[in-house]
């Protein structure tokens, strides 16, 4: 059977020396290369939507790769797809990057310039591999194969748009339905998770900051396990330790919280930090709330034009929400769309503060009335993102960005 092998690779002459290699090599069959991080990211999730065995045996990743580093990308790959084998090329042969390669999930290092006897000998042992790992997961290996969790973030255009309050309804609404959820505070210096949810806690995503390989008992051990079956990560009770989790560290924990949990909701608040901006970056949908007002809406355009200048996230790529939505109002959805350039949900959150003022006060906002039409909406937008699971015998509807799962709004009438 050929070995499928997939280069990533963003130099243009760096491309042709590879493929060209990579196509001499018997029994290979190289696929189009990918010139980014979030290309191969994407390519290899719609892949594993299919199957682990539509993935390829072996990715190998240039050191030049961007925008992610290159050691930061091969850890991802790992986690998220462990049944791939990867492949660094790098000018640095020094056993210092050698050993750093490995403990981000490399399974093998080729110095440059590239000699064909290495690569073949390299790409030969890194496809066995791979090869014996898929047969270990199709006689039911406990592995994880899938393509990882759905990780959603939650931002605000300005402060006290209501995103918070949102973050918390959506994981409550996935993790009700059956989906094992993480609920994230990435607000790092004013987070308020803690406080809707009444939680008194010692560890917080701080404690895995520094911490380069995050295994699965040390992701527990930070994490407070709620009533509801939640699992949180909370921002640091000192808000000025927010500064230790750099965006390299937020990468390694959305990666891990990405490969134990089938929904990751991160609220990453109204002002943008380093380890904010690479959950957006990571997210596979990322929402901006707004308000239906011009100050907000104004900086919803601000955000959207930011993260586009940053390489952070495309506006096209944005699902906006509005919330606080009533049909007097001048600025309607259709309006907010047309000025920031984005998706926006069709499901838009009415304002009712006063039905959600003793839950928010009483600090148990889980525990907000079923009859409540914001958590109603909510819930709803839950369904229309996929977060919830659909019961057996629902109406199984396609699910796809920015239009409405109408069997996991059934979902959430019956339960309600």
């Amino acid at each position: 059977m050929p070995t499928r092998i997939l280069p990533a690779v963003g130099d243009a002459d760096a491309i042709r020396a590879i493929t060209t290699l990579l196509s001499q090599l018997p029994d290979a069959d190289p696929v189009a290369p990918v010139a980014d991080s979030t290309q191969l990211i994407d390519t290899l999730a719609r892949l594993a939507a299919e199957s682990v065995d539509e993935l390829p045996e072996v990715v190998v990743v240039h050191e030049r790769i961007g925008p992610v580093p290159a050691l930061e990308l091969v850890r991802e790959v790992a986690l998220r797809f462990p049944a791939v084998g990867v492949i660094l090329v790098t000018t640095d042969a020094s056993p210092g990057l050698f050993q750093a390669a490995m403990d981000s999930g490399a399974r093998g290092l080729i110095a440059l310039p590239l000699s064909y006897e290495e690569l073949a000998t390299r790409v030969q042992a890194v496809a066995a591999w791979s090869v014996g790992v898929r047969r270990h997961l199709g006689h039911g290996g406990d592995v994880f194969t899938g393509v990882g969790g759905t990780v959603v973030t939650v931002s605000g255009a300005k402060g006290g748009v209501g995103a918070t309050l949102a973050a918390i309804q959506l994981a409550l609404a996935a993790q009700t339905s059956g989906r094992t959820t993480a609920l994230v505070d990435m607000d790092l210096q004013t987070g308020d998770i803690a406080s809707y949810l009444d939680v008194q806690f010692r560890r917080s995503v701080v404690d895995l900051a520094a911490i380069t390989d995050i295994s699965p008992r040390v992701l527990a051990d930070a994490v407070f396990r709620h009533d509801t079956g939640m699992a949180l990560l909370l921002a640091p009770g000192e808000g000025e330790r927010g500064e230790e989790v750099t965006d390299r560290a937020a990468r390694q924990i959305v990666s891990a919280l990405r490969s134990r949990y089938e929904v990751v909701v991160i609220d990453c608040g109204a002002q943008m930090s380093g380890a904010s901006a690479a959950a957006v970056e990571m997210a596979d949908t990322a929402l901006l709330f707004t308000t239906p007002d011009v100050v907000a809406v104004r900086a919803a355009k601000r955000t959207v034009r930011m993260w586009d200048r940053l390489q952070i996230r495309k506006a096209e790529e944005t699902t906006i929400v509005v919330n606080r939505h009533t049909r007097g109002t001048e600025i309607q959805p259709a309006l907010i769309q047309r000025i920031t350039g984005t998706t926006v949900a069709a499901t838009a959150i009415p304002a009712n503060f006063r039905e959600l003022q003793g839950a928010v006060d009483a600090g148990r906002l889980h525990e907000l009335d079923n009859r409540s039409v914001v958590k109603q909406a909510l819930w709803g937008l839950a369904g229309e993102l996929g977060l919830v699971k659909v019961p057996e015998g629902a109406q199984k509807g396609g699910r796809s960005r920015g239009g409405g799962d109408r069997g996991s709004l059934s979902f959430r009438r019956r339960r309600e």
